[in-house]
């Protein structure tokens, strides 16, 4: 089969490799109808995420039809049109059964090399670093899915791939954000990053009861895509952030702010995130937390940060004196997909959103490595890529 593999930094090419095959007995084997390149992606395509092996195979977020399925597989059947969550999750440890999927402690065949770095392991991911399982991820013509009977959900007749393939991962993050904030009437939720994940987290704030929503990034067009999702906008080049905050809300700050940025914010959005940008250059740091700490400051007293953008190490100069003294509550995590998706596509069922607004560009797996570098280049416009296998 066809795939996007993973050679180093900046490097990605598509690929002929062995197709996948059933290894136990609540596999599923997919064949890839629709999948995306994700902002996480890049991270990998930057060469910033530690443990990819040449060769590995790109991306989590996938969906398409079951052409096989294991003997102990009961939830799924040949031809089943379903969506994959980038969580893999066994459904019977500690974590699943409380809803923490992506605290499963099955599904990283190997735990030790995370809990070296973040103390214990979280659940294995699709496409995304033998840190976290060095699982085939699902840009490539088939897929195989681990625990296939937790994951997959079926998607109901009338709905495109369009429509659906997000939940895979960006509209369940972008909700989760929001649903982070424990938004209350009236309340004004401030998101850094207008990026897939950032535009979800504005659609999901709306949906859960904002009032309103300041959205913060600097490339024209997703301003422009916040803009018509209700939004109110502002560009971290032109207007000092907090300053624009703190006007809008009455000297107070938002009831809660998103970070769906993460470790690679804008090195030129501040002098700290140039500092922060020369410490990972000269291996004096792991992260580019710039965006935190303004979210920090920009939170009144006792509101929410909300934290899914993509950090992987040590975090520096974090204002923790503002947040312990100010009463803020972090909340953060790999987002439990299973648990959100029965709730979500029932939104999308309802009409209450469609996640395809997101797309602005499709192409072929073939298309894929230089769709990579527009994605990371914002080029043409480029907000969400989707390729069709």
């Amino acid at each position: 089969m066809k795939a996007l593999t993973w050679h180093g930094k900046h490097d990605i090419r598509c690929e002929s490799v062995p197709d996948p095959q059933i290894e136990e007995g609540r596999d599923a084997i997919i064949k890839v109808t629709a999948c995306a390149i994700c902002g996480s992606d890049l991270h990998l395509y930057n060469g910033i995420m530690p443990d990819m092996h040449s060769g590995d195979i790109m991306g989590h977020e996938t969906m398409g039809e079951v052409v096989e399925v294991g003997k102990d597989n009961k939830k799924l059947k040949v031809g089943d049109r379903v969506v994959v969550p980038f969580t893999i999750s066994c459904g019977e440890c500690f974590f699943c059964k409380r809803g923490f999927f992506s605290g499963c402690e099955r599904s990283n065949p190997d735990p030790s090399k995370a809990k070296k770095l973040w103390g214990s392991s979280p659940a294995g991911l699709f496409g995304y670093t033998h840190l976290l399982g060095g699982y085939s991820g699902g840009q490539a013509e088939y897929l195989r899915v681990p625990y296939a009977d937790v994951g997959p959900i079926k998607v109901p007749e009338g709905l495109t791939d369009e429509q659906v393939l997000f939940l895979s991962d960006i509209f369940p993050t972008g909700y989760m954000a929001a649903d982070f904030c424990n938004i209350q009437p009236g309340d004004t939720i401030a998101i850094w990053g207008c990026g897939p994940v950032g535009q979800m987290a504005i659609k999901s704030a709306f949906i859960l009861g904002a009032e309103r929503v300041i959205a913060i990034d600097t490339v024209p067009e997703r301003l422009a895509l916040a803009e018509r999702s209700a939004a109110i906008t502002l560009d971290y080049m032109d207007k000092d952030i907090y300053d624009r905050i703190m006007e809008l809300t009455n000297g107070r700050g938002a009831d809660a702010c998103i970070d769906a940025v993460g470790t690679e914010s804008d090195p030129s959005a501040s002098w700290d995130a140039r500092l922060d940008r020369i410490k990972v250059a000269t291996f004096m740091g792991t992260d580019r937390p710039h965006v935190l700490r303004q979210a920090i400051h920009c939170c009144r007293n006792f509101g929410t940060v909300s934290i899914v953008g993509v950090y992987g190490g040590f975090l520096d100069k974090i204002p923790m004196g503002s947040a312990i003294n100010r009463g803020l509550t972090f909340k953060m995590a790999q987002t439990p997909v299973q648990h959100y998706l029965p709730i979500l596509m029932d939104r999308i069922q309802n009409g209450e959103i469609d996640p395809s607004f997101i797309i602005t560009h499709t192409g072929s797996l073939e298309d894929g490595p230089d769709l990579y570098k527009t994605f990371l280049e914002k080029k043409d416009g480029c907000i969400k890529v989707v390729l069709k296998p």
